[in-house]
């Protein structure tokens, strides 16, 4: 089983596009499990249409409780609180001190420093996680509460339950529609990847995000390549991108060109290369004919 994550230095380059193209491709001729590590902002749903078939909760970090029964409503919490959370009573012969779960951020220090007790540390929920079933193959995805942190765990649970799956049902290939930037969460989504396709656009600040992102997969050593999106609205700079991945030994698998009919298939819930026939779904088709030899070496033909 090969793992295949796509990439970007930055969101809104056409990751999750390419994603479902590579997907509704795949499936034609090979068993596949899908994983949305963009748990911040999860999007392959909205284009493969699929039938949620489980969902459980995500917990991760504590947030401070106190028993009112138990507060001598000493202020102790308040004064040793940094982060605002814990309130005097503000209702009218309430005496009990309160805790803001939103602005807890789980430390503990007044847990530790309260002088009877009446603190305790509850696990809170962060968020959500799925199995759904696309016409293609498995989909595990997540969504993470606002203002929740520990987003890094999260993605590594999500793949760890497609990896489980892929390797239980004897699936070739783990496709990971991978969050943007290079923080922890992109670290998560790139463990154990056999490849990940670095989708870039023909910009100033495409060529800078293509950098920042080819720095992080060098440095877990995760062999790249690169697909630049929307190639000719600036053929120059796309030469330019082309010319810089060649000097930093990454191979381009494809230049897709710009075309409105991917915002149409979008709106209609379906990848582009099952929606229409053209120039993109031409290009598309190439890519991932080149990426299927580049990581099966031609395996499932």
């Amino acid at each position: 089983m090969r793992q295949l994550v796509i990439l970007s230095g930055k969101g809104g380059t056409g990751k999750t596009t390419i994603a479902a193209a590579l997907a509704h491709l795949a499936s034609q001729k090979l068993r596949i499990v899908l994983a949305d590590a963009d748990v911040d902002a999860a999007n392959l749903e909205l284009v493969l249409d699929p039938a949620r078939q489980e969902e459980h909760e995500f917990r991760s970090g504590q947030v401070a409780v106190i028993d009112a029964d138990k507060c001598v409503a000493c202020g102790t919490c308040e004064s040793v609180c940094r982060f605002g959370a814990a309130r005097a009573p503000e209702e009218p012969f309430v005496y009990a001190y309160h805790v803001d779960p939103v602005a807890c951020e789980g430390c503990a220090a007044c847990y530790y420093q309260c002088p009877g007790e009446a603190i305790r540390m509850e696990e809170q929920q962060a968020g959500l996680w799925f199995r759904s079933e696309t016409r293609f193959g498995p989909l595990f995805h997540a969504h993470l509460f606002a203002g929740q942190e520990n987003s890094g765990k999260l993605v590594t649970l999500v793949k760890q339950q497609g990896r489980l799956v892929a390797i239980d049902s004897g699936a070739e290939l783990l496709l990971v529609d991978g969050p943007p930037g290079i923080g922890c969460p992109v670290i998560s989504a790139s463990a154990g990847a056999d490849m990940a396709l670095l989708v870039v656009e023909p910009t100033v600040s495409g060529a800078h995000d293509l950098d920042r992102i080819l720095g992080t997969t060098n440095h877990f050593g995760i062999r790249s390549v690169a697909v630049i999106n929307k190639a000719d609205l600036n053929p120059a700079r796309s030469d330019e991108i082309a010319a810089y991945c060649a000097e930093h030994g990454v191979e381009v698998v494809g230049r897709v060109p710009y075309d409105d009919v991917v915002t149409k298939a979008m709106v209609q819930g379906q990848p582009v290369t099952d929606f229409a026939d053209g120039p993109v779904s031409h290009a598309l088709t190439d890519v991932w004919e080149r990426l299927h030899a580049l990581l099966l070496g031609g395996a499932g033909e």
